[in-house]
């Protein structure tokens, strides 16, 4: 197993094995270099998904593709409410991993940290909230068959007004393009 797989996995079983209210840190610079592990947010990849739930506009959603022996994939959207009432989206899951949370990254200083959201996640009225690299996003873990790029991954996002709606994510490279 090269360094950057190892690094990678090591980072991963970490994340998961804290407690309620831990956070993993990890050097930032550290982070970049792994293959799957970007930092850069970027744009949606073409072909991104969509759906219109209510008020609730849906883009640019996309997970990518998990390098070999990466026990996680990660999904990422767009989520814009274009109603006068506040939203949230309590929960994701999917048949194709057993549990899906809704996590966050940031760098505080040269530190990485991640940690789920627990709650879910606002949606206040009028405004766009994305989830993508090195922000919010969602979290595949137990997955039953790594993430191919060129596949897809059905999604249910649960909303707290809105309700439910089915959703099918394009898996794009490791790399995110």
């Amino acid at each position: 197993m090269n360094r950057n797989h190892a690094a990678a996995l090591l980072i991963s079983i970490g994340a998961f094995s804290l407690p309620f209210g831990g956070a993993m840190a990890e050097d930032g610079s550290a982070m970049k270099s792994m293959p799957g592990m970007h930092m850069d947010a970027g744009a949606a990849p073409s072909g991104s998904a969509a759906a219109k739930l209510g008020d609730l506009d849906i883009s640019g959603g996309y997970v990518r593709a998990m390098l070999p022996g990466q026990p996680v994939g990660g999904g990422y959207i767009t989520i814009h409410n274009t109603g006068e009432t506040d939203d949230r989206l309590t929960s994701v899951t999917s048949s194709s991993a057993g549990k899906v949370e809704l996590h966050e990254m940031k760098m505080e200083g040269e530190i990485m940290k991640m940690r789920e959201v627990k709650g879910g996640i606002a949606i206040p009225a009028g405004a766009t909230v994305t989830l993508a690299p090195n922000t919010m996003h969602m979290m595949f873990k137990q997955v039953k068959t790594p993430f191919k790029q060129g596949g897809t991954v059905p999604v249910m996002l649960m909303f707290d007004k809105a309700g439910m709606v089915d959703i099918n994510l394009p898996v794009v490279s490791a790399k995110g393009n």
